[in-house]
């Protein structure tokens, strides 16, 4: 495990669970300032170390649990240095933020999150209520504030990738750009969620074929009623489908297996899976296909081969630089030992 592995999101793994345990004994003291002495406890890198060994699937060694605790010591190194020199976070920075993780979800869910839904994908994500994810937000966004503004000169050094970088990356990984056999598909689904509800679609659902056929015509017209919410069923653009493993996991083998055995045009036969019954129609075939640098990487989208490259070898160039800028100012906020490590404490 690296040491800086992304010392700025180091509260995804700290914030939400520090009430998991109640050893208060501590394992370092950080006092930056004279006016403010931040203790790490026992019980909060204890629960680090759980979260983080549960993310990883495998237990720290006592190397990797000190390089975590170094990361929570310079997280409040920083964080007291940002106090010292008068670094703060607005409210409207604060909130700009939050808008952008809601439109994150909103892209996911195709609408924008009610309050109520955003509120649980947090908890299920962070495992925080709203006030302490706002907490732990704005010391995330002040991390990262006070890093690019003391080191803006060394992150200022980024370079786009070249067009000689981006050929050769595509030379070495072009095995990896292939596009599977794709399908883009209009449906008619009628949901189940119990064994009553799954009698009465399956009522809707027969009376839909037999009304429909093969009619590809009809099919358009059910999709069209299928709008209005008193239809008893949902109808609408499937999207793309790729013939893929993920795919048919997702689906079922009878979904796929019908959908790849349809021509252009053609309407299915009832599709019967976990979560309802479907009718679909193909509008659109794709073949197999070797993409080059100018081609779209996933179709529905405008991302070529070659963006998607310059992108991915920008992030990683921008990250070295971030890691690299941690490490220079951690390196500064330590001279002079400014904390204490309570070596007794760290042994369990």
């Amino acid at each position: 495990m690296r040491r800086l592995k992304g010392m700025i999101f180091c509260f995804l793994v700290t914030g939400g669970l520090l009430f998991a345990q109640s050893d208060t004994r501590p394992a370092a003291e950080v006092r930056l300032i004279r006016t403010r002495t931040d203790v790490i406890t026992v019980a909060q890198l204890k629960t680090a170390i759980e979260t983080q060994e549960k993310t990883l699937g495998y237990s720290l060694t006592q190397e990797q649990r000190r390089q975590l605790l170094d990361t929570m010591i310079d997280e409040k190194l920083v964080l007291q240095a940002a106090e010292r020199d008068r670094v703060t976070i607005s409210e409207f920075e604060l909130e700009q933020k939050i808008q952008a993780l809601k439109n994150q979800l909103a892209s996911q869910i195709g609408r924008a999150p009610t309050e109520s839904e955003f509120a649980a994908a947090v908890r299920s994500q962070f495992s925080m209520e709203m006030p302490a994810f706002r907490v732990q937000l704005r010391q995330q966004l002040l991390l990262e504030k006070y890093i690019t503004t003391k080191k803006e000169a060394l992150l200022k050094t980024f370079k786009e990738p070249t067009e000689t970088e981006i050929a050769t990356a595509y030379s070495i990984n072009k095995a990896q750009f292939i596009r599977p056999d794709t399908v883009r598909f209009s449906l008619i689904m009628v949901p189940f969620t119990s064994a009553a509800d799954k009698a009465k679609a399956k009522e809707n659902a027969d009376r839909l074929v037999r009304d429909i056929g093969s009619n590809p015509s009809k099919f358009d017209e059910a999709v069209i009623r299928g709008q209005s919410p008193s239809s008893g069923y949902r109808a609408g653009d499937g999207g793309y489908l790729p013939l893929t493993p993920q795919s048919q996991q997702l689906l079922g083998t009878d979904f796929i297996d019908t959908a790849f055995s349809l021509k252009q045009g053609e309407v299915s036969k009832l599709i019967e899976n976990a979560s309802g019954y479907y009718i679909i129609k193909i509008t659109e075939t794709y073949a197999q296909k070797f993409l080059n640098l100018d081609d779209i990487v996933q179709l529905g989208s405008r991302v070529t081969v070659r963006q998607f490259i310059s992108s991915n070898l920008a992030q990683e160039r921008q990250q070295t630089l971030l890691e690299k800028a941690i490490t220079e100012l951690t390196a500064e906020l330590r001279t002079g030992n400014p904390f204490q490590i309570y070596e007794n404490n760290l042994v369990w």
